[in-house]
């Protein structure tokens, strides 16, 4: 996956969210809103964020319109914040670069500290910031000839038993070869930008962002031999539950947000969606710093 491309046109326009809530990003949009408009640069603001903020009569968008009206996102909050923007950005077909701002603890996507952030808004504006080419999924759940979801993600897409439910089993295939069968809590579909989330946690490993792959983790398997599978990104992941009891429930996770329900003779579809995500690194750490920083690699 290519990385590295600065933006290729005059940005005009950005939008600025903030992760709901956030009281401590209203002076920060407030000062970012002046300092663009100096620059004349029109601010769009996601309308809650606007509200957080106190910037009434300023241009405001929904979440699902603000990427279709800038060149430019800035995303204040954590990785939860900036992985809803990048769904969004990707279901409108913007081809729009996130700036993510961290509000807490370093983040895997969102690195630019509060120290960087206008360092890091210069280049951008300027267009010497460095950004990353993230791949996209797509998943699919089919019902017969129907489609009951259709989405893109940015880090995984998951199936897994529901929260009364007894383990599951899942048949998987990798295009049209049969790969496994996966007995117990589920399988995670996660890009390589994902493979630091919840399929790290379950034992994945970690795939730099520039690998063009998919990765299958399976969530506490019954059966020890079920390990990590990397698969070419151009594959398609097929899965398939097998329900064989009425108290059996098979759910379908997006990014960590909730699908529907699976039942027998559905299946769910991963491939790599059309377009990428673009997402604006800091300028001052390399990926490798982030990742030591973020598993305190060589601390005791």
């Amino acid at each position: 996956m290519p990385h590295d491309h600065p933006p290729a046109r005059p940005i005009r326009h950005v939008g600025l969210v903030a992760r709901s809530g956030l009281r401590a990003a209203a002076p920060v949009l407030a000062d970012m809103t002046a300092w663009l408009e100096t620059r004349d640069v029109q601010v769009v603001l996601e309308a809650d964020t606007a509200a957080l903020a106190g910037l009434t009569g300023r241009s405001t968008a929904t979440k699902e319109d603000l990427p279709g009206r800038v060149g430019l996102v800035v995303v204040l909050g954590g990785d939860g914040t900036l992985l809803a923007m990048a769904d969004r950005i990707a279901e409108a077909g913007a081809d729009v670069p996130i700036l993510g701002v961290n509000f807490g603890s370093l983040g895997f996507l969102t690195e630019v500290t509060l120290p960087e952030l206008y360092q890091s808004l210069e280049s951008v504006l300027d267009g010497t910031a460095q950004v990353d080419v993230r791949l996209m999924l797509r998943g699919r759940i089919r019902r017969g000839d129907r489609d009951l979801a259709d989405r893109l993600v940015l880090n995984d897409i998951v199936i897994t038993r529901g929260p009364h439910s007894r383990i599951v089993e899942l048949a998987v295939s990798v295009g049209s070869e049969f790969v496994t069968r996966v007995r117990g809590d589920g399988l995670i579909i996660a890009s390589p930008t994902g493979s630091t989330a919840y399929s790290l946690a379950c034992g994945g490993p970690i795939l730099h962002p520039a690998v063009n792959a998919l990765l299958l983790t399976p969530i506490a398997p019954h059966m020890l031999t079920n390990r990590p599978v990397v698969i070419p990104a151009t594959a398609e992941v097929r899965i398939e539950p097998l329900i064989e009891f009425p108290d059996q429930e098979v759910v379908v996770v997006f990014d960590g947000q909730a699908g529907p329900a699976l039942v027998a003779g559905d299946t769910a579809s991963v491939v790599t969606a059309p377009g990428p995500v673009r997402i604006v690194r800091a300028s001052t750490r390399t990926y490798f710093e982030v990742l030591r920083q973020k598993l305190k690699w060589g601390e005791r």
